[in-house]
């Protein structure tokens, strides 16, 4: 059975329901695949964040970060909800500005930034440029002399901490190809370095240590290491670092055995693990920062798809076709990522089959799901997967030259379209054909 998330309920059609919308209704509406977004869990789960650390912690910031789910109306909702955003592109970046986000609210991460995106952001005046690597910071320092501007930074830090997670998605470890690591003198000559730099305003450090982590120990770890370090930098150099941003990644339910952790309990135990620290090292108390994105849209999406084709292969496995696949959801092929789903059309119906849910892909590996329990299958039967709000639009692709899905928010009955599905013409237009190629195309 399909975990239902915030507003999903069953309504009296005996169809699956979001924020007030009949998820059937929304298949027919909108089409197929189609990226639901719940709006009213998505600001829930802002406001969990920005309001707990308010009451434990008031001088800290909590910042979006829009890699998991980056749209125009998802950064205005970001503003709305009081948060600062994190991007990592000039694509997010641009996206951000179109959108109206407060520029000095912009945090700009990335381990290899082109020197256009850094003046991008240098020209909006972006909050804070996170430095990663020594390169960048020389860079970056000639691109602001250039400009005759001072810029405000912080170093990406690698702690060296393993989080217990997929090993595609720890960043906080030595062998990383984000930070700074400690353990090497990087970090503090990066520091030394970045002072000396005229053009360079040090504010604080970052660290963050990877993605779906549910055990709180892995935070308090690197918030200790973290704080030992700015002590560290604090006696070498004479800086005494006002921020330290902890990242992101705390995990979600996808499937049965995963324990995702209170937001309430996450900012409590790094509230705790600073003060602490802050006391024994006898440092003033830094402004904390963090960067939660999956916590905040992960379980808040579903992803809805029509059945095609059905192949049984007796005594070995049934296979369901959806009408998507590896190109609106990679993360199964990327991470082995586990799912669970729903008939929308019968969500009320008792499971009876074990299939395996295959996308539409020409590719072996485009399976969405293997072996899972629903009730009797047929062609049409709109199939919702469950926890599709982080990473899966934004890691869409037009493989095979498929259409990147829409996307909607729903809310109190109303669903609104925040991304058009894309078009045929849209997949072509910067392809660009050589004069000596050229014929009048085909006519459909």
């Amino acid at each position: 059975m399909m975990k239902l998330y915030g507003s999903m309920k069953s309504n009296p059609a005996g169809h699956l329901e979001i924020g007030g919308c009949d998820a059937v209704t929304l298949a027919a509406e909108f089409g197929t695949p189609l990226y639901v977004m719940d709006e009213e869990q998505i600001r829930a789960n802002c406001r969990a964040y920005v309001h707990s650390f308010a009451r434990h912690y008031p001088n800290s910031e909590v910042v979006y970060a829009s890699k998991v789910f980056s749209t125009v109306a998802m950064c205005r909702l970001a503003e709305e909800e009081n948060m600062g955003l994190d991007v990592v592109s000039g694509g997010e970046l641009y996206t951000a500005l179109q959108a109206g986000f407060p520029a000095d609210r912009i945090y700009f991460h990335g381990n290899n930034k082109t020197a256009p995106e850094l003046l991008m952001a240098i020209d909006a005046k972006v909050g804070r440029i996170v430095v990663d690597n020594l390169h960048e910071l020389e860079l970056l320092n000639e691109l602001a002399a250039a400009r005759k501007t001072a810029v405000s930074i912080m170093l990406r830090v690698s702690p060296g901490i393993d989080a217990h997670t997929h090993h595609y998605i720890k960043t906080g470890m030595i062998d990383s190809k984000f930070g700074l690591a400690i353990a090497n003198g990087q970090a503090l000559a990066a520091v030394r370095a970045a002072l000396a730099r005229e053009n360079l305003a040090v504010h604080g450090f970052h660290c963050h240590i990877g993605s779906q982590i549910f055990d709180l120990k892995s935070y308090t770890e690197a918030a200790e290491s973290m704080m030992s370090f700015v002590r560290e930098a604090s006696v070498q150099t004479g800086f005494i670092a006002k921020e330290l941003n902890l990242g992101g990644g705390l995990g979600i339910f996808y499937t049965e055995g995963d324990t995702p952790q209170p937001i309430e309990r996450f900012v409590q135990e790094i509230v705790k693990a600073v003060t602490v620290a802050a006391g024994r090292y006898d440092l003033p108390r830094p402004k904390i920062i963090v960067e939660p994105g999956r916590s905040i849209v992960g379980e808040a999406g579903v992803t809805l798809y029509t059945v095609g084709s059905i192949k049984e292969i007796p005594g070995v496995r049934k296979y369901v076709a959806v009408d998507g696949g590896m190109t609106d959801n990679p993360r199964p092929a990327l991470y082995q990522a586990q799912y669970e789903a729903a008939l929308a059309n019968k969500i009320n119906h008792v499971s009876v089959q074990t299939v395996s849910i295959a996308g539409k892909c020409c590719e072996s590996g485009d399976m969405l799901i293997w072996d899972i329990e629903l009730p009797v299958v047929e062609p049409g039967d709109i199939l919702v997967v469950a926890a599709t709000g982080a990473y899966n639009y934004s890691m869409a692709s037009n493989y095979n030259r498929n259409l990147r899905p829409a996307v909607v928010f729903v809310q109190n009955g109303k669903a609104d379209l925040i991304v058009r599905r894309e078009t045929y013409e849209a997949i072509i237009q910067n392809d660009v054909l050589p004069e000596r190629m050229r014929k009048l195309p085909a006519q459909y």
